[in-house]
């Protein structure tokens, strides 16, 4: 589905590694150049979704997995934001 393809990169569906994993590290690289600052909301997973033509699921598995690698924090009602100091900014 090259019609999703951004600035940030493409999604490949063919590819071994999940969307989930894929849209991850796209986030990832906005908040690492700074696209995405500290304390501010990333995009809702309906956004996400939306933006890249994937399932809400897997833009709430992409989610997850910036939890995990501490990049972003979830208010519950609120949102998810880049976490004031995320690993790899200075």
């Amino acid at each position: 589905m090259s019609e999703h393809s951004t600035a940030s990169g493409p999604l490949d569906p063919y590819s071994a590694t999940p969307l989930y994993i894929q849209l991850a590290e796209i986030i990832s690289k906005q908040i690492a150049a700074g696209t995405l600052a500290p304390d501010r909301p990333i995009p809702s997973e309906n956004r996400l979704a939306e933006e890249y033509g994937v399932a809400r699921l897997t833009a709430r598995r992409a989610t997850q997995e910036l939890r995990e690698r501490g990049l972003v924090i979830t208010v519950r009602g609120k949102g998810s934001y880049v976490t004031p100091h995320a690993p790899g900014q200075e």
